[in-house]
């Protein structure tokens, strides 16, 4: 154990075994009605449930609390709008050749395509980055450990903090992303992880009819 970190109590709150199942039926019924949502308003989302949310993913889990993130909010509609159109010219590519045909069968039923309004349209667009490394006061390199899935549970957390509060989501990543990079004066070393869109769907909006594999086929329990 690090030296320089000194153990506090534990922070937490037991419930009974009738309060927890209660709680967590509660978060799955949330949780179920989630949708990935491609028509957005430009109604705007208040900036404080955006921080609150920020502020939600940043507690997460993480290799060695190296915490290898950042998140950059944008609001701006002239940034949103440049983002856009170098997001479709990258997503013009792979829908007219870069793609495998399996790929574009696999997206098909979700009516996607090159065009990408919602991200000028919707209120936020959140930019996730990976952070390879880290960097001390004095420039001293450190490396960051289990960044892809320490990333990964913080933007699931950002998620489901953002449905909670009653924001519509969608994750976007086009490929190649750097181009976020230059846009957002990134340095070099940080990756692209994902583009959230965030704000309030249109109004009669309408999402595809699918449906979630059941708990049995994507549990398994061994007592």
């Amino acid at each position: 154990m690090n030296s320089n970190y000194q153990p506090v109590p534990l922070n937490y709150r037991p419930y009974s075994e009738e309060e927890m199942i209660q709680r967590s039926e509660s978060f799955y019924e949330n949780a179920r009605r989630r949708r990935s949502v491609r028509e957005f308003s430009d109604k705007v989302v208040p900036n404080e449930v955006i921080e609150n949310a920020l502020l939600a993913a940043g507690t997460a889990a993480n290799g060695a609390n190296m915490q290898p993130w950042h998140f950059v909010a944008i609001t701006n509609k002239e940034l949103k709008r440049v983002i856009r159109l170098a997001a479709e010219k990258e997503e013009q590519e792979f829908y007219s050749g870069k793609a495998s045909e399996e790929w574009l069968d696999a997206l098909a039923h979700l009516g996607t395509d090159a065009e990408k309004p919602f991200l000028e349209t919707a209120s936020h667009l959140i930019v996730i980055f990976l952070k390879k490394f880290s960097y001390e006061q004095d420039g001293t390199k450190l490396k960051n450990y289990y960044t892809a899935e320490s990333v990964g549970i913080a933007t699931g957390v950002l998620i489901d903090a953002l449905h909670h509060s009653g924001v519509a989501t969608l994750t976007h990543t086009p490929s190649p992303m750097k181009f976020l990079n230059e846009i957002l004066d990134r340095a070099k070393d940080e990756r692209l992880f994902m583009i959230l869109v965030a704000g309030y769907p249109v109004e009669g909006c309408t999402v595809p009819d699918i449906s979630k594999k059941s708990l049995k086929e994507i549990a398994t329990f061994i007592d």
